[in-house]
């Protein structure tokens, strides 16, 4: 896939989220609009799986921590033919196992997650399991800046940087909101950089929307030898909208119709921007 092809495939993405959210009445959509640029590379550039692959112990694995965020991680999914894209039509109906967070029960879905704050320690496991295995797989986790208000994900940190686990990969959307406001108001993160440092981690600062270079970083890990890897990808809540960008009450939230089209016209003018 050329970096083109891969610019076009965020905006495709960005269009599906936003059409799985208007009919299910239902999502995260700023979050969403945040970490697709790190999903589409993660699932088109970097990551070693793919649904005929998901059974083999071999595999990467990825761990969406911010699981609130599952649509964006439904979408992908779904054009890489984990499940039919037709499954989508059910987010959050009644009997689907397509709800508001992520669950094994959707092919493709490595942890069930949405309780803040349990997705890097289980990434944490799954690495350190890899290591006493001899495996060659990575391990992989995104997490909401807010979400690192949670003590367990401060814990996990130093157990990574303890058994020097250089398979693990962990990215944090810092978008720097959350549904309560601005996360330095909230609980302050910075300066975020210097303790994971402390906590014994390698790390990379990226724009969370340039694909070229979230591919270049995200291919380095590890970033140094006997070193868990963390990559800062600086992005914008509500990414590609206008009207939702860098604004906290589109944390969770659904576009009326007028939005909606405003949205999707708002895209198809960055479609045509890149060619597509």
């Amino acid at each position: 896939m050329t970096e083109r092809e891969l610019k076009i495939k965020s905006i495709e993405y960005r269009k599906k989220l936003l059409s799985c959210i208007k009919r299910a009445n239902a999502g995260h959509t700023g979050g969403d609009l945040s970490c697709i640029d790190i999903l589409n590379v993660l699932y088109n550039r970097v990551l070693r799986v793919a649904p005929q692959t998901f059974d083999d112990a071999g595999r990467d694995r990825y761990v969406q921590s911010k699981g609130h965020s599952v649509e964006a991680l439904y979408v992908v999914l779904a054009d890489k033919g984990f499940f039919p894209e037709s499954d989508l039509e059910t987010l959050c109906r009644c009997r689907s196992h397509y709800v508001g967070h992520p669950t094994r029960k959707v092919r493709g879905i490595e942890q069930n997650t949405g309780a803040l704050g349990h997705g890097l320690a289980f990434s944490v496991g799954a690495a350190l399991a890899g290591r006493m295995d001899g495996a060659s797989y990575k391990v992989y986790t995104l997490l909401g800046d807010g979400e690192l208000a949670e003590g367990s994900n401060w814990e996990s940190l130093l157990t990574a940087a303890h058994y020097r686990l250089d398979n693990l990969v962990a990215i944090v959307d810092r978008n720097t909101l959350q549904i309560t406001g601005c996360t330095e108001d909230v609980c302050a993160l910075e300066p975020l950089r210097d303790k994971f440092e402390a906590f014994g981690w390698a790390v990379r600062t990226v724009d969370g929307h340039d694909v070229t270079t979230l591919t270049e970083v995200l291919r380095a890990a590890p970033f140094a030898a006997g070193q868990p890897s963390m990559v800062i990808a600086r992005t914008v809540k509500g990414k590609g909208i206008s009207f939702m960008e860098n604004v906290a009450k589109w944390h969770h939230g659904v576009p009326s119709d007028l939005q909606y089209e405003q949205a999707q016209q708002e895209l198809d003018r960055l479609l045509q921007q890149v060619g597509a």
